[in-house]
């Protein structure tokens, strides 16, 4: 591997660990705000990667898919709730899940927006920057706005589901990541997750670019 790839990979690495961040932040923040300091007294409501990154899902796992080239999969360290101190319930959670991959979608506006505005060479350093920016943050809220537990946007579909629905969910949330990791991996010889994700990722580039009209 050549110096330039290293340099590229860490690039990417930081981008990924800083879009992780804020988005963790904003869960805190929020369950904070709806008043449950569980966050708080874990000392998430911060924007210090260190206290959100997860030593297995963020840095050791990712690297040994990586080397065993299978797909890249991880998470960050979950912010936890109680639920009992959350001022609106279960519409609390959904807000608190929603914000993260919210976070997200707007980051990647502001990149792409930046990229467009200011004409950067895509080719330039500062361009594969802005526009890796763009596809990381874009891909962490397509992804994480799929219902499935225990991903975000599980927690949004929750709340407006009927009992049935709900009691599935709850089966599946036992189990919790490795029901995310077997689709993932399941999905990689079929590129079905990937078609799908790439796909939202495309619309709403485009999205962004009548919004910018170009």
């Amino acid at each position: 591997m050549s110096d330039v790839n290293v340099f590229y990979i860490f690039i990417v690495f930081c981008i990924i660990i800083l879009s992780m961040t804020l988005h963790e932040a904003m869960h805190a923040f929020v369950s904070y705000w709806q008043g449950d300091d569980t966050a708080k007294q874990d000392g998430r409501l911060t924007l210090n990667p260190i206290k959100h990154i997860d030593p297995i899902m963020t840095i050791i796992l990712p690297i040994v898919l990586y080397i065993f080239n299978a797909p890249i999969f991880g998470g960050a360290k979950p912010v936890l709730f109680n639920l009992n101190r959350l001022r609106n319930g279960e519409w609390s959670v959904a807000l608190i899940a929603l914000v993260g991959p919210l976070t997200n979608l707007v980051i990647a506006f502001i990149l792409f927006g930046i990229l467009v505005l200011l004409k950067v060479d895509p080719n330039s350093i500062i361009g594969f920057i802005l526009s890796m920016g763009v596809r990381i943050n874009l891909g962490f809220f397509v992804f994480n706005m799929i219902p499935i537990p225990p991903l975000d946007g599980s927690r949004v579909l929750y709340v407006l589901a009927p009992d049935f629905v709900r009691r599935v969910m709850d089966v599946i949330e036992q189990y919790g990541i490795i029901v995310v990791f077997a689709i993932v991996m399941i999905s990689s010889y079929t590129n079905v997750l990937e078609l799908i994700i790439g796909n939202a990722i495309n619309l709403i580039l485009s999205l962004f670019s009548s919004i910018f009209g170009i």
